[in-house]
Protein backbone atom coordinates (compact mmCIF):
# COMPACT_ATOMS: atom_id res chain seq x y z
CA UNK A 1 0.00 0.00 0.00
CA UNK A 2 1.26 3.50 -0.76
CA UNK A 3 2.20 5.61 2.21
CA UNK A 4 -0.32 8.29 3.14
CA UNK A 5 1.66 11.52 3.26
CA UNK A 6 -0.07 14.74 4.16
CA UNK A 7 1.33 17.93 2.70
CA UNK A 8 1.72 20.57 5.37
CA UNK A 9 1.95 24.17 4.15
CA UNK A 10 2.06 27.56 5.77
CA UNK A 11 -1.11 29.64 5.67
CA UNK A 12 -1.20 31.11 2.13
CA UNK A 13 -3.97 33.56 3.09
CA UNK A 14 -1.74 36.48 4.10
CA UNK A 15 0.26 36.17 0.86
CA UNK A 16 -2.86 36.07 -1.30
CA UNK A 17 -4.38 39.02 0.54
CA UNK A 18 -1.14 41.03 0.27
CA UNK A 19 -0.95 40.42 -3.49
CA UNK A 20 -4.60 41.35 -3.86
CA UNK A 21 -4.22 44.49 -1.71
CA UNK A 22 -1.16 45.91 -3.45
CA UNK A 23 -2.50 45.36 -6.96
CA UNK A 24 -5.95 46.70 -6.02
CA UNK A 25 -4.33 49.74 -4.41
CA UNK A 26 -2.34 50.65 -7.54
CA UNK A 27 -5.30 50.22 -9.91
CA UNK A 28 -7.58 52.10 -7.54
CA UNK A 29 -5.16 55.05 -7.40
CA UNK A 30 -5.47 55.22 -11.20
CA UNK A 31 -9.27 54.85 -11.13
CA UNK A 32 -9.58 57.58 -8.50
CA UNK A 33 -7.48 59.90 -10.67
CA UNK A 34 -4.62 60.08 -8.16
CA UNK A 35 -2.12 58.13 -10.31
CA UNK A 36 -1.97 60.00 -13.61
CA UNK A 37 0.06 60.12 -16.81
CA UNK A 38 2.15 57.02 -17.44
CA UNK A 39 1.70 55.96 -13.81
CA UNK A 40 -1.16 53.55 -14.53
CA UNK A 41 1.22 51.54 -16.73
CA UNK A 42 2.82 50.18 -13.53
CA UNK A 43 -0.44 48.36 -12.80
CA UNK A 44 -0.08 45.95 -15.75
CA UNK A 45 3.10 44.06 -14.74
CA UNK A 46 2.01 44.06 -11.09
CA UNK A 47 -1.38 42.66 -12.15
CA UNK A 48 0.27 39.88 -14.15
CA UNK A 49 2.86 38.78 -11.62
CA UNK A 50 1.86 39.77 -8.08
CA UNK A 51 -1.90 40.15 -8.33
CA UNK A 52 -2.18 37.38 -10.91
CA UNK A 53 0.44 34.65 -10.57
CA UNK A 54 1.04 35.05 -6.84
CA UNK A 55 -2.66 34.86 -6.00
CA UNK A 56 -3.06 31.77 -8.16
CA UNK A 57 -0.19 30.13 -6.25
CA UNK A 58 -1.86 31.12 -2.95
CA UNK A 59 -5.13 29.67 -4.25
CA UNK A 60 -3.48 26.37 -5.16
CA UNK A 61 -2.00 26.08 -1.67
CA UNK A 62 -5.43 26.82 -0.20
CA UNK A 63 -6.61 23.65 -1.98
CA UNK A 64 -3.97 21.73 0.00
CA UNK A 65 -5.34 23.35 3.16
CA UNK A 66 -8.83 22.18 2.13
CA UNK A 67 -10.05 25.76 2.22
CA UNK A 68 -12.64 26.01 -0.54
CA UNK A 69 -13.27 29.72 0.03
CA UNK A 70 -9.59 30.71 -0.06
CA UNK A 71 -8.85 28.45 -3.03
CA UNK A 72 -11.77 29.86 -5.00
CA UNK A 73 -11.10 33.49 -4.07
CA UNK A 74 -7.34 33.59 -4.63
CA UNK A 75 -7.35 31.49 -7.80
CA UNK A 76 -10.24 33.46 -9.26
CA UNK A 77 -8.93 36.94 -8.43
CA UNK A 78 -5.47 35.88 -9.64
CA UNK A 79 -7.10 34.98 -12.96
CA UNK A 80 -9.01 38.30 -12.85
CA UNK A 81 -5.75 40.24 -12.61
CA UNK A 82 -4.18 38.27 -15.47
CA UNK A 83 -7.27 38.82 -17.64
CA UNK A 84 -7.33 42.51 -16.70
CA UNK A 85 -3.69 42.88 -17.71
CA UNK A 86 -4.45 41.01 -20.92
CA UNK A 87 -7.12 43.57 -21.86
CA UNK A 88 -4.41 46.23 -21.89
CA UNK A 89 -1.64 44.11 -23.36
CA UNK A 90 -3.98 43.06 -26.20
CA UNK A 91 -6.28 46.11 -26.55
CA UNK A 92 -7.74 44.83 -29.81
CA UNK A 93 -9.53 42.04 -27.94
CA UNK A 94 -11.75 44.34 -25.88
CA UNK A 95 -12.45 46.73 -28.76
CA UNK A 96 -13.33 43.82 -31.05
CA UNK A 97 -15.92 42.64 -28.53
CA UNK A 98 -17.77 45.95 -28.54
CA UNK A 99 -18.08 49.16 -26.55
CA UNK A 100 -19.56 47.54 -23.44
CA UNK A 101 -17.18 44.58 -23.24
CA UNK A 102 -15.19 45.96 -20.30
CA UNK A 103 -18.41 46.91 -18.51
CA UNK A 104 -19.77 43.38 -18.99
CA UNK A 105 -16.43 41.94 -17.81
CA UNK A 106 -16.73 44.03 -14.64
CA UNK A 107 -20.40 43.10 -14.22
CA UNK A 108 -19.51 39.40 -14.29
CA UNK A 109 -16.88 40.00 -11.59
CA UNK A 110 -19.41 41.99 -9.57
CA UNK A 111 -21.73 38.98 -9.57
CA UNK A 112 -18.90 36.62 -8.56
CA UNK A 113 -17.74 39.01 -5.83
CA UNK A 114 -21.28 39.35 -4.49
CA UNK A 115 -21.64 35.63 -3.85
CA UNK A 116 -18.13 35.44 -2.41
CA UNK A 117 -19.17 38.28 -0.08
CA UNK A 118 -22.09 36.15 1.09
CA UNK A 119 -19.63 33.30 1.76
CA UNK A 120 -17.36 35.63 3.73
CA UNK A 121 -20.14 36.11 6.29
CA UNK A 122 -19.21 32.65 7.61
CA UNK A 123 -15.51 33.51 8.05
CA UNK A 124 -14.47 36.59 10.00
CA UNK A 125 -15.33 40.27 10.17
CA UNK A 126 -12.11 41.47 8.53
CA UNK A 127 -12.70 39.33 5.41
CA UNK A 128 -16.35 40.38 5.32
CA UNK A 129 -15.26 44.04 5.30
CA UNK A 130 -12.88 43.29 2.40
CA UNK A 131 -15.63 41.61 0.38
CA UNK A 132 -18.32 44.19 1.12
CA UNK A 133 -15.98 46.98 -0.01
CA UNK A 134 -14.86 44.97 -3.05
CA UNK A 135 -18.46 44.31 -4.08
CA UNK A 136 -19.22 48.04 -3.87
CA UNK A 137 -16.03 48.86 -5.78
CA UNK A 138 -16.86 46.43 -8.60
CA UNK A 139 -20.45 47.68 -8.75
CA UNK A 140 -19.43 51.33 -9.07
CA UNK A 141 -16.66 50.49 -11.57
CA UNK A 142 -19.22 48.56 -13.64
CA UNK A 143 -21.57 51.55 -13.67
CA UNK A 144 -18.62 53.78 -14.58
CA UNK A 145 -17.67 51.49 -17.47
CA UNK A 146 -21.23 51.71 -18.77
CA UNK A 147 -20.67 55.45 -19.28
CA UNK A 148 -20.78 57.34 -15.97
CA UNK A 149 -17.13 58.36 -15.38
CA UNK A 150 -17.76 59.82 -11.92
CA UNK A 151 -18.65 56.31 -10.73
CA UNK A 152 -15.20 55.10 -11.81
CA UNK A 153 -13.66 57.70 -9.50
CA UNK A 154 -15.91 56.59 -6.63
CA UNK A 155 -14.98 52.98 -7.45
CA UNK A 156 -11.33 53.98 -7.25
CA UNK A 157 -11.76 55.34 -3.74
CA UNK A 158 -13.73 52.25 -2.70
CA UNK A 159 -10.91 50.15 -4.15
CA UNK A 160 -8.39 52.04 -2.02
CA UNK A 161 -10.47 51.25 1.08
CA UNK A 162 -10.70 47.62 -0.07
CA UNK A 163 -6.91 47.43 -0.41
CA UNK A 164 -6.40 48.91 3.06
CA UNK A 165 -8.83 46.38 4.56
CA UNK A 166 -7.08 43.52 2.72
CA UNK A 167 -3.66 44.72 3.91
CA UNK A 168 -4.94 44.84 7.48
CA UNK A 169 -6.29 41.30 7.17
CA UNK A 170 -3.03 40.09 5.61
CA UNK A 171 -0.93 41.78 8.30
CA UNK A 172 -3.16 40.29 11.00
CA UNK A 173 -2.59 36.83 9.52
CA UNK A 174 1.17 37.32 9.50
CA UNK A 175 1.45 38.94 12.93
CA UNK A 176 -1.01 36.59 14.64
CA UNK A 177 0.72 33.62 12.99
CA UNK A 178 4.22 34.53 14.14
CA UNK A 179 2.98 35.56 17.60
CA UNK A 180 1.02 32.38 18.21
CA UNK A 181 -1.85 34.47 19.56
CA UNK A 182 -4.28 37.13 18.42
CA UNK A 183 -2.45 40.47 18.32
CA UNK A 184 -4.55 42.05 15.56
CA UNK A 185 -8.22 41.02 15.81
CA UNK A 186 -10.13 40.02 12.69
CA UNK A 187 -13.38 39.06 14.38
CA UNK A 188 -14.61 35.63 15.29
CA UNK A 189 -12.87 32.77 13.49
CA UNK A 190 -15.04 30.14 11.97
CA UNK A 191 -12.46 29.05 9.35
CA UNK A 192 -9.25 30.52 8.03
CA UNK A 193 -9.26 32.51 4.79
Amino acid sequence: MPENRSLSVADPGPLGLAAFALTTFLLSLANAGILKGTGPNIVIPVAMFYGGATQIVAGIFEFFNRNTFGATAFSSYGAFWMAFAGIFVFPGVASALGPNSVALFLLAWTIFTFYMMIGSFRLNIALTVVFVLLTLAFLTLTIGAFGIPSMTIIGGYLGILTALAAWYTSFAGVLNGVSGKVVMPVGPYRRSA
